[in-house]
């Protein structure tokens, strides 16, 4: 399990680590830089009351355990210099270097942001922005970044109880996953078990306690089970590195909601513990899982080959469970060195900082990049900060495809792309004038599914007549990609500006007009993100603001709902139906809203009209719940009334 212990990290500890792998002049730069950080950070105190230098010695030290290159380290512990202490961007590029410079400015824009300037963009949507653009130019950056909240989490309880849950939930959304597509493992599960220990700490300790009581003396088991494995392999003269682990929380956590879902008891979860068996190269994994499943019986159905068919993400491993020793199910993965660390540590494993050469860059490295790359060119085409940031965490959590240009350019898109998709990545104009497609030589429709390996060639209509409003229809299937989706929706909104500045006129009239608001918010252009009405008017009438988005925003910045003592009455027409009343208070009950009082009134036309009085003391709780009532299936209309 990730400690949540601050763990003290000196400079001699700092140097000793990077001193297994810097030569002589990168160690002295090293210390230099130590020496101006400490000075830099005399004055501060972190809230656990250690001093500051800490922390940017901590972050050193989780990149020098992934031997990242000297300016990266330095760039670490300088992080917080320009934005904290008052240093000057020339005067870190006059002793440490331009290279420097330009990371330790790109970490510094990730966090510092001028807060008077966002508008209704909140703190950590314009955060992630800002890192994803940085990342897509230099990868050290976000690595840096991982390693920097890395440590915050590790010392979190410091912080506020609300802090805690905000920063917790976007670790768990961002940073975790982000971790996950890298590549870099051993930081995405500590992401996620400590992001979950303050998400869900209630669950996360009745996990903890099982473990536990699955085997008390686990750590004793998983070393006997080591030793055991280790003399087995030696014995069929393989040279092996056996390691034995709980399985962590949170895995165990989905794994708990994916057997619920299939009707399994959580008692049937039995691999809470797994090996790792370490060899020198791909046959001999082959060679040890013979070993294995001659000493153990393996268990039907629980194999998998990713060495032979490694996973999008490039992992690669031979996962089996055998009913091992004691008679328990034991879960073993097999892997070489190499991908081991591939593993562990991912795109840290591969960049090669000293010679940026691109025939130094490992080939599935490379494949990643592609994504990152990506992100910069969607980025250019996205204005609104929240629909940016939702469509990279659905990027995030999306497998991926890996298809080619006839080229044998590598593009990688998210898995359920179309020949659409492919062409908007490789030209924005490709992808509005794309007339037919072809994949490995023959013909396929424009909603064709790509495939990993796939030769995609697109074929260009001379008409320049733009993409078909057919294309928006996500029952159609011509888009995958968030992206692409994103370009088509801004060639229609430049198209019908006028009309949808009239359009979105009237739906925000009637939006106020059913929340019984006699006028728009102070300042509501600019909460939205806007800096003119029409612009406002026009992102409303094509559908760029969603509805859900205009009544937060209204009920976030307007007071007199919340009159009364916080309780608001409202009203919903509905088709009347079996199970409509409980469709409706499943969607309360999970809102943190309370509804102490309802009542109804049958009409003759087969519709129920249901008044609800409902309890609130935050404007975005019921901005959501009012938005999740609005959608369930047969209701017709939602509008707040007057309360009697």
């Amino acid at each position: 399990m990730p400690t949540k212990e601050e763990i003290i990290i000196k400079p001699s500890d700092l140097v000793k680590k990077a001193s297994t792998y810097l030569d002589a002049s990168e160690i002295l730069q090293l210390k230099e830089t130590i020496k101006f950080s400490t000075n830099a950070h005399k004055k501060q105190k972190r809230l656990s009351g250690v001093d500051y230098i800490t922390h940017p010695l901590a972050v050193a030290f989780l990149l020098t355990e992934l031997k990242m290159d000297i300016q990266a380290i330095q760039a670490s512990l300088l992080h917080d210099t320009l934005e904290d202490c008052g240093i000057k961007p020339n005067e870190i590029e006059s002793l440490f270097g331009s290279e420097v410079t330009s990371l330790v400015e790109s970490v510094t824009k990730i966090t510092a942001i001028e807060l008077t300037n966002m508008n209704e963009i909140t703190p950590e949507s314009e955060t992630m922005k800002k890192m994803f653009l940085a990342m897509a130019e230099d990868v050290r950056v976000v690595i840096i970044k991982i390693a920097d909240r890395l440590h915050n989490m590790q010392t979190l309880q410091f912080l506020s109880k609300k802090r805690q849950i905000e920063i917790s939930k976007e670790t768990m959304e961002v940073f975790a996953p982000l971790a996950d597509r890298l590549g870099m493992w051993q930081y995405k599960w500590q992401l996620e078990d400590l992001a979950f220990s303050y998400l869900e700490p209630n669950i996360y300790n009745q996990i903890d306690s099982m473990i536990a009581a699955s085997h008390p003396n686990h750590l004793g088991y998983i070393e006997k089970i080591v030793g055991v494995i280790e003399e087995e392999l030696k014995s069929n003269k393989i040279d092996v590195e056996a390691q034995g682990r709980v399985k962590h929380i949170y895995s165990i956590y989905k794994k708990m909601q994916r057997y619920a879902n299939e009707g399994k008891k959580i008692s049937e979860i039995y691999d809470l513990f797994a090996i790792r068996i370490i060899v020198n190269s791909i046959q001999d994994c082959y060679l040890s899982l013979g070993v294995i499943h001659q000493a153990w019986r393996p268990i039907p159905g629980a194999f998998d080959d990713y060495i032979a068919n490694s996973k999008d993400s490039l992992y690669q491993s031979i996962h089996t469970t055998v009913i091992g020793p004691d008679n328990k199910p034991l879960e073993v993965q097999i892997r070489t060195g190499d991908m081991h660390e591939r593993a562990e540590i991912g795109v840290a494993a591969h960049w090669k900082y000293k010679d940026q050469n691109i025939d130094n860059i490992d080939p599935r490295f490379e494949k990643r990049l592609v994504w990152l790359r990506s992100i910069l060119e969607r980025q250019i085409e996205s204005t609104d900060t929240d629909e940016f940031i939702e469509s990279l965490k659905h990027d995030l959590f999306q497998d991926q495809v890996f298809v080619y240009t006839p080229n044998s350019d590598l593009k990688m898109l998210p898995s359920g792309s179309t020949p659409v998709d492919f062409a908007f990545s490789v030209h924005t104009d490709l992808g509005f004038y794309c007339k037919e497609a072809k994949v490995n030589g023959s013909p396929v429709s424009l909603k064709y599914p790509l495939q990993n390996g796939d030769i995609v060639e697109i074929l260009r209509s001379n008409k320049k007549i733009g993409p078909p409003r057919e294309w928006l229809n996500e029952s159609a299937g011509f888009l995958g990609a968030n992206s692409s989706k994103q370009k088509v929706k801004q060639w229609f909104r430049k198209l019908e500006k006028e009309h949808n500045i009239n359009k979105g006129k009237e739906f925000l009239s009637r939006e106020l007009s059913r929340l019984k608001i006699n006028r728009r918010p102070k300042g509501f252009t600019n909460l939205m993100g806007f800096n003119n009405l029409n612009d406002l008017y026009a992102a409303i009438g094509y559908g760029d603001v969603s509805n859900k988005k205009i009544v937060q925003k209204i009920f976030e910045n307007t007071n007199e709902f919340l009159s009364l003592n916080n309780a608001i009455r409202i009203k919903l027409t509905a088709i009347d139906r079996v199970g409509l009343l409980r469709d409706i208070t499943t969607v309360i009950s999970s809102s943190g809203v309370n509804m102490i009082e309802v009542s109804t009134d049958e009409h003759n036309d087969n519709k129920v009209s249901i008044f609800m009085t409902l309890e609130t003391n935050s404007g975005k709780e019921f901005a959501n719940l009012f938005y999740d009532l609005d959608v369930i299936n047969d209701v017709i209309t939602l509008e707040r009334v007057s309360r009697t």
